[in-house]
C-alpha cells in the first residue's frame, strides 16, 4: 500500500447530526447522499431494509458485504432503476422522489455496472460522447443544417471527450473500436463514460473486478485522481479487500440487506459482527 493509499484510509471522520460520519473536510457542507430508512420489497421479499447512509462532499465511500447481500440493489435504488418501498434518497440536497433514473442522472449520480455495459461496436471516444449528451448545447435546427454552432459544439464535445480519456491515459485509443480493448480498458472506458455526465457522486460496481494486481493498484490511483480533480464523491462495491481498506474512508457492511455496521477501515476490519459475517469467512483478500 502506498503512503497515498494509506492516508486515505486513516482520514480522520466524524459524526455529523444524522448520527453518520463524513470525512473532516466535509463537515461543513451538506451531505452529497443521505438515505433515510430506505427499502424494497420484491413480492414480500425484502431485498433490502432500513438503509441510513450519508455520504460527504467529497468522501470515497465503500459499500461490502457477502454475495446476495443486496449491494447491487441499494445502487439500483439510489439511481433510481429501483423506486423504494419505503424511505428516501436525498442528493445534494433534493429529494428524489418520482424521479426515474434519466433525472436522478441530470442531478448528479452517475454509476458503473458489475458487467460492462459499453457500444461495443462505437469508438472509444463516441462512448465518452454520449455521456456528454446533456452538455450540447446547440439546436435540431443547427444539427440537421451544420450551421457554425453545431461545428464549434462538436470540437468541445471532441475536446472534452479526450480530456477525460486522458484521465486513464486513454486518449490514443480514441478511435479505436470499444469491444476491442482489453478487458481492463473497458473497464475504465466505462468509468471515463459515467464521470462524462458531470457527476457529484460516482458509484461503482465492482470497478476491479477481472483486473489484475497491477491494474487493481493503478485504479486506486485514479479513484483518489477523479476525487480530487472533480471534487466529487465516490462509492464503490468491491469485494477486493485490499482495495476497499486501502482507500475507503467511510464502509457500510450490508448483510442480507439490513446495514449490520458502519465505521472507518480499522473500525470495520476490528469489528466482530463483520469478521464473523464477512470478512472472517475469507482466508485472502476478496470474497
Amino acid at each position: 500500500m502506498t503512503q497515498q493509499h494509506k492516508r486515505q484510509s486513516d482520514t480522520k471522520m466524524v459524526p455529523v447530526p444524522s448520527h453518520s460520519i463524513v470525512p473532516e473536510r466535509d463537515v461543513d457542507k451538506r451531505p452529497v447522499l443521505e438515505t433515510r430508512h430506505l427499502g424494497v420489497e420484491f413480492g414480500g421479499l425484502k431485498a433490502v431494509e432500513d438503509f441510513n447512509l450519508t455520504i460527504g462532499q467529497t468522501e470515497i465511500a465503500g459499500l461490502i458485504g457477502p454475495n446476495g447481500a443486496g449491494k447491487t440493489t441499494v445502487f439500483n435504488l439510489l439511481t433510481k432503476v429501483y423506486q423504494p418501498t419505503t424511505g428516501v434518497v436525498i442528493l445534494d440536497g433534493k429529494d428524489t422522489a418520482g424521479m426515474n433514473a434519466v433525472q436522478a442522472n441530470k442531478l448528479g449520480i452517475a454509476r458503473t455496472f458489475q458487467n460492462i455495459r459499453l457500444f461495443g461496436n462505437m469508438t472509444v471516444e463516441e462512448n465518452v460522447r454520449i455521456g456528454l449528451h446533456n452538455q450540447v448545447k446547440y439546436g435540431m435546427f443547427s444539427g440537421i443544417f451544420r450551421l457554425p454552432a453545431y461545428w464549434k459544439q462538436e470540437k468541445k464535445q471532441h475536446e472534452k471527450a479526450l480530456e477525460l480519456l486522458s484521465i486513464f491515459d486513454m486518449q490514443g485509443m480514441a478511435q479505436y473500436r470499444a469491444g476491442s480493448l482489453p478487458y481492463g480498458a473497458q473497464r475504465r472506458l466505462e468509468i471515463v463514460r459515467a464521470l462524462a455526465t458531470h457527476p457529484k457522486l460516482l458509484l461503482l460496481d465492482e470497478p476491479a473486478a477481472g483486473m489484475n494486481p497491477h491494474e487493481t493498484e493503478e485504479l486506486m490511483e485514479n479513484i483518489i485522481k477523479i476525487r480530487d480533480r472533480f471534487q466529487i464523491a465516490v462509492m464503490l462495491i468491491e469485494h477486493d479487500m485490499n482495495l476497499v481498506m486501502g482507500i475507503c474512508e467511510g464502509i457500510c457492511v450490508l448483510n442480507y440487506g439490513r446495514i449490520i455496521a458502519k465505521g472507518t477501515a480499522s473500525e470495520i476490519q476490528q469489528n466482530p459482527t463483520v469478521i464473523e459475517a464477512y470478512l472472517g469467512k475469507r482466508k485472502e483478500g476478496r470474497a
